[in-house]
């Protein structure tokens, strides 16, 4: 609440500091002192609140290096925590095996002398077996995400008659320029690793295969069809899910820039959700003007009945829960602990005693794996559904 204003001069300010040292008050300074502590304590909350945007602004510039406890809280080296002296490093060199490597393409490579049960060179007795686990060898090589193959069908002309013949297409190359896996990798890249068309273009053009930004456009819109049924059901399956994240952030829209002066909601959004089920997650994404809760609100129309309310993951902001539809809501920590990381400089010892009791509450809820490779005290970066029942 803002004080009234009080309004004095010079000389009523040194008379009224005068009266004080003198123990004169009159009856009218009790209300002026009154006046004079509200602004005081208004002041103060005011430089409070505008140090914690301080440093949200600094973090926004210069980023959160961490927002540990034992880096946050502000005590003495020797009452820090030691690490537990049975926490070992990991043996390893930090590479990853052939086994890591799923996507690659596996070449059985045969010997060039011996076969299986082939007497022994060595001992000239026994019999050489095939090891079950081979020896292996890595070799990554580069090439650009769309490589292309031109097919050079021969042309024989007769040179009486004139007429033409041409070689038969090789089986398999299909009619269309651009098969549906190059559709699948502009999208990809795209809209799942955020590739602008323009750079895959300079890309694609410096390694000798030209493909302009319009036809990828071209490409992705006539791809959605392929891909829609596909998406439609990753939608049935996700309103399954046992646990729903849900959270979303601006997005401007061209198309619907240009109503924006006739609608009634100007906002846009990309709402995200994740819909886990025990080991597999679904990720959805929906643009519009519909925020997170309405568009959970469409998700969930499509559960059954029978499965009951999910668990909903999500910050406590009030448009992200459904109205039409009941959610288990599990607010996340990490915002919320956040705030008392702002705060801390204001009021150290009753956020150390909040970030000390969620110290624990990470250490006792988070599994051993995600334990180990993740800070208990890492705010929001570390806190998701592994920790729920």
């Amino acid at each position: 609440m803002t004080p009234p204003p009080v309004e004095l001069s010079a000389r009523e300010l040194e008379g009224l500091i005068e009266r004080i040292k003198t123990r004169e008050l009159l009856d009218k300074d009790y209300e002026t002192l009154a006046a004079m502590g509200e602004t005081i304590n208004v002041l103060s909350r005011s430089l409070d609140e505008k140090a914690v945007s301080i440093k949200r602004l600094l973090k926004i510039i210069f980023g959160a290096s961490t927002e540990k406890t034992e880096n946050v809280v502000k005590r003495p080296k020797k009452d820090r925590k030691k690490p537990d002296a049975e926490k070992k490093k990991k043996k390893g060199h930090g590479r990853n095996g052939a086994a890591d490597y799923a996507g690659a393409l596996k070449i059985p490579v045969a010997h060039g002398e011996l076969k299986h049960k082939d007497p022994c060179p060595g001992c000239l007795k026994g019999k050489v077996y095939r090891c079950k686990k081979p020896r292996t060898i890595i070799r990554i090589t580069g090439a650009s995400p769309l490589s292309a193959s031109v097919f050079e069908m021969e042309k024989l002309r007769c040179n009486l008659c004139g007429e033409i013949f041409t070689a038969t297409p090789p089986e398999g190359i299909g009619t269309e320029k651009y098969d549906a896996p190059a559709g699948a990798m502009i999208a990809l890249l795209k809209y799942g690793n955020g590739f602008p068309f323009y750079r895959l273009e300079n890309l694609q053009g410096s390694v000798g295969i030209p493909l302009p930004a319009a036809t990828q456009w071209d490409i992705v819109r006539d791809f959605y069809r392929h891909v829609h049924p596909a998406f439609s059901e990753l939608i049935r399956q996700g309103a399954r899910g046992d646990v729903i994240h849900n959270d979303d952030t601006n997005m401007k829209i061209l198309s619907l820039l240009k109503e924006t002066q006739d609608s009634e909601r100007k906002g846009m959004f990309t709402s995200g959700m994740v819909s886990v089920a025990g080991d597999r997650k679904i990720a959805l994404f929906f643009t519009g003007r519909k925020h997170a809760g309405e568009n959970l609100a469409e998700l969930l129309a499509k559960r059954e009945a029978d499965l009951g309310p999910p668990i909903q993951m999500c910050d406590a902001l009030s448009r992200n829960p459904p109205k039409e539809f009941k959610t288990l809501l599990a607010n996340c920590l990490g915002h919320g602990r956040r705030r008392f990381v702002d705060v801390y400089d204001n009021f150290p010892d009753e956020c150390t005693h909040v970030l000390e009791t969620l110290r624990e509450v990470y250490e006792s809820s988070m599994p051993k794996q995600r334990r180990e490779t993740c800070p208990p005290d890492s705010g929001s970066n570390c806190i998701g559904t592994e920790a729920l029942p």
